[in-house]
């Protein structure tokens, strides 16, 4: 096709999520957790450098959450994990949105286990790729 790249690399370097909510932790399920996971796959042979922004609707984003994706791997970031954001906590119970930068190509995905009713609920949707 004309003015298609001639690479073979699969993914986008920037991506945006616009909902996110990490649902509040009331549950009538003992061994789950209301939760957020940032699917990240990174098919290239080398390594990912990812920065996250987290956007609000009434506060400051937070900027420069940087995480390292091996070559030719996935990782399921724990949204509600402090470990997995270099020690960042993100709100329960408040709407955000994430931009997602890499300096090689990846796919990206964010997948919501709600349990804060009895019949739960899973919800998962694929990131717009901005470039």
């Amino acid at each position: 096709m004309a003015g298609r790249r001639s690479s073979k690399a699969h993914g986008h370097r920037v991506w945006y999520i616009p909902d996110g909510y990490l649902p509040p932790l009331t549950s009538g399920q003992a061994d789950l957790v209301s939760h957020e996971s940032l699917c990240l796959l990174n098919p290239s042979p080398h390594e990912a450098h990812v920065t996250l922004t987290v956007y609000f609707e009434d506060r400051e984003p937070i900027r420069g959450i940087s995480l390292l994706l091996p070559p030719e791997r996935t990782w399921h970031v724990r949204l509600d994990n402090p470990e997995h954001l270099g020690g960042h906590v993100l709100p329960r119970g408040v709407p955000y949105a994430l931009k997602v930068e890499s300096d090689v190509p990846i796919i990206v995905q964010l997948s919501r286990m709600d349990v804060t009713q009895p019949n739960l609920a899973l919800m998962t949707t694929m990131g717009y790729p901005a470039e």
